[in-house]
């Protein structure tokens, strides 16, 4: 189990050994369509050549050999021949001892088989070489004092011990591929064809006579084969890929351009057009694309001029609605003031008119914050504030409309100070929005708001167990006007930009706004900001999702983690709603992670002025509908949020 446990990161820290140098060539690879393109051919082509070159010099070396053994074969058969014919010549003896001729035949053999050996070979001129062995196993036979051999050539080692039993044990010609062995030091060996035969000497006397015939001209004229083929495909590869990587630029060169052009014009340089020349395919894409580009650009300029005019119109009506409006107000006051003295319908009248002039200057302070928001003319006044103070004046503002819900407002990890560099009014005023909203749609449950500051991060969050947020509506529950139900009256006026100016505060800062909630189970909103100004976020200290949501508690009670106090609150549904330690807030932890680049339910993460947007950020003011998750937390889970958030809208 030891060796195991050790094996394992040692074998993922080779992987990613082996792995880092060879990134940049699998990046340029996967980029690259020309590279792989022009790789393809080269190899494709380099097959066939190979393939091609085998089975010619297969060819070709097949035919040399059937050649030779034909040649070799003949000139053996003549030959043999000759030799037997030199044997079969009667020869005469030196004197009349008969009890010398035993040894003067020997001798005479002797002579013979060198005398022939020479004979034979010198008829050859270096094309072949001659070899006698005495019959057995190449050892001295009778009649037959030793091997001989032509040239330097050395007999025993020249002829395979297979050919030698075949000879010596039938009749008929032998042929087998060898070498030709030579006892003179330092020479190579040469590759041969041995052809050998049973023959008798002028005694009568068996003896094996064989032809070596030298294969180093057919060896010669196959290395030139392969050569000349080897060369010619290695042209025809080059040929090939230069063709391949002509072809391919006169494609990819266009494509390329388009996709530069096509980036810049994302860039927002939308004068970018494309050169175009010729009559070809693509010149004729190239001007499709200008066209594009040219319609694009056109459509892009009115929606700007008409949101330039949309912007102003909002700006210049809500500065000319003040005038009149506070005219208004001051004839409303006197009115409302001498309510008393009238009959109850008009009285009743004057309070109506004093609460939606109320709401009327709401809207138009939020109309005029918007359209600031717009124009790019926020400015962000950044001090140092303790977040304790501001939830406290939150709250305290809160509470009479708490009280006629019912409702109780709780603040968890205001124990330590909660220090940012941020602008106190407009962080209370995005707190204020999210109270309000919290308790108006709790159903005179508990709101529990919390504090936390972890790492380079501030988080307040605000949790009601209300009605919740139904699936899909977190994508929307920031844009401006919407509410989550038509139908429900509005008891605290109001306007439907509260959400969407909070997000916009909350761009401002360079921090996040997001939202998290279930149906029937309430709903989160998380307010993170940077400790320090223009420090970049990299997570929140409290989770997205709270610990007592439907899907936690079910997960906990399957960990047997939830006590049985809970299980029971839970099931009971009471009015009070079960609130998580203290410790699951104060002691967490940011997961060092952009919630931007997380998986999540389709949640908008806000990303900071100047940086690149979370995957489908949409801008202030419209419908986002892109995915971002939210950030991972290291509460008593560690789960990583999984919400659905937008950067624009209203609750």
């Amino acid at each position: 189990m030891a060796d195991g446990a050790v094996g394992g990161p040692v074998l993922r820290l080779f992987v990613r050994l082996v792995r880092r140098p060879l990134l940049p060539a699998v990046r340029l690879w996967r980029r690259n369509l020309q590279l792989r393109v022009v790789a393809g051919t080269l190899l494709m082509s380099l097959a066939v050549v190979l393939s091609l070159g085998f089975v010619v010099i297969a060819q070709v070396s097949e035919g040399l050999l059937s050649a030779k053994e034909e040649a070799a074969q003949s000139q053996a058969a003549g030959g043999f021949a000759v030799a037997q014919e030199k044997a079969n010549t009667p020869s005469t003896t030196d004197g009349p001892d008969p009890t010398a001729v035993d040894s003067k035949v020997g001798r005479d053999a002797s002579t013979w088989m060198s005398s022939l050996v020479k004979q034979l070979a010198s008829g050859g001129q270096s094309a072949f070489e001659v070899v006698a062995l005495g019959a057995g196993t190449g050892e001295t036979g009778p009649g037959v004092r030793g091997a001989r051999a032509s040239g330097d050539v050395d007999p025993t080692a020249s002829v395979p011990m297979a050919l030698r039993k075949s000879v010596n044990h039938a009749t008929g010609t032998f042929l087998t591929p060898s070498q030709i062995r030579y006892s003179t030091p330092g020479t190579e060996p040469e590759a041969a064809l041995v052809i050998g035969k049973r023959l008798t000497d002028i005694n009568g006397e068996p003896y094996d006579l064989y032809y070596l015939f030298p294969l180093t001209q057919e060896q010669e004229s196959l290395n030139l084969v392969k050569t000349t083929i080897a060369t010619a495909g290695l042209f025809v590869v080059v040929l090939l890929g230069a063709i391949a990587w002509f072809v391919v630029r006169q494609v990819v060169t266009p494509v390329r351009m388009a996709a530069g052009i096509a980036e810049r014009l994302s860039a927002g340089r939308l004068q970018e057009r494309m050169k175009v020349t010729g009559e070809d395919d693509i010149a004729r894409l190239g001007e499709a694309f200008n066209k594009m580009a040219q319609n694009l650009q056109h459509k892009i300029q009115q929606l700007e001029e008409l949101s330039r005019m949309q912007r102003r119109f909002v700006s210049d009506v809500s500065h000319e609605l003040r005038t009149p409006l506070t005219t208004v107000r001051m004839a409303a006051d006197v009115i409302h003031d001498a309510r008393v003295d009238f009959d109850p319908v008009t009285a009743r009248a004057a309070e109506l008119l004093a609460g939606q002039l109320d709401r009327f200057e709401s809207l138009l302070a939020d109309l005029l914050e918007i359209s600031r928001f717009d124009a790019g003319a926020a400015a962000l006044e950044a001090d140092a504030i303790d977040l304790r103070d501001v939830v406290h004046r939150v709250i305290g503002g809160a509470e009479p409309l708490a009280e006629r819900k019912g409702t109780r407002i709780r603040v968890l990890g205001d124990t330590q100070p909660v220090i940012a560099e941020a602008d106190g009014r407009r962080v209370e005023r995005v707190l204020r929005n999210l109270v309000v909203n919290a308790v108006e749609h709790g159903e005179g449950r508990d709101v529990v708001v919390r504090l936390a500051s972890a790492g380079g991060a501030v988080a307040v969050a605000v949790r009601d167990y209300g009605v919740g947020l139904k699936p899909g509506e977190a994508t929307r529950v920031f844009n401006r006007f919407w509410r989550a139900d038509p139908a429900r009256a509005r008891t605290t006026g109001g306007t439907g930009l509260g959400l969407s100016i909070a997000v916009e505060d909350a761009r401002l800062h360079g921090g996040w706004l997001q939202a998290w909630g279930e149906p029937g189970g309430g709903s989160q909103f998380r307010l993170t900001l940077p400790r320090t100004a223009d420090e970049p976020l990299r997570g929140s200290p409290i989770p997205l999702e709270p610990e007592d949501s439907r899907g936690n508690r079910a997960r906990a009670e399957a960990e047997g983690r939830l006590g049985t106090a809970d299980t029971a609150a839970s099931a009971a549904g009471t009015n009070r709603s079960p609130i998580p330690p203290r410790s699951a807030v104060a002691g967490a932890t940011p997961v060092p992670s952009d919630p931007t680049a997380l998986p999540g339910s389709g949640a908008r993460v806000v990303s900071r002025p100047g940086t690149r947007p979370g995957p489908g950020a949409g801008g202030a003011g419209g419908a986002g509908s892109g995915s971002g998750g939210g950030d991972g937390t290291d509460g008593s889970d560690g789960a990583v949020d999984h919400a659905q958030e937008d950067a624009t809208g209203g609750r």
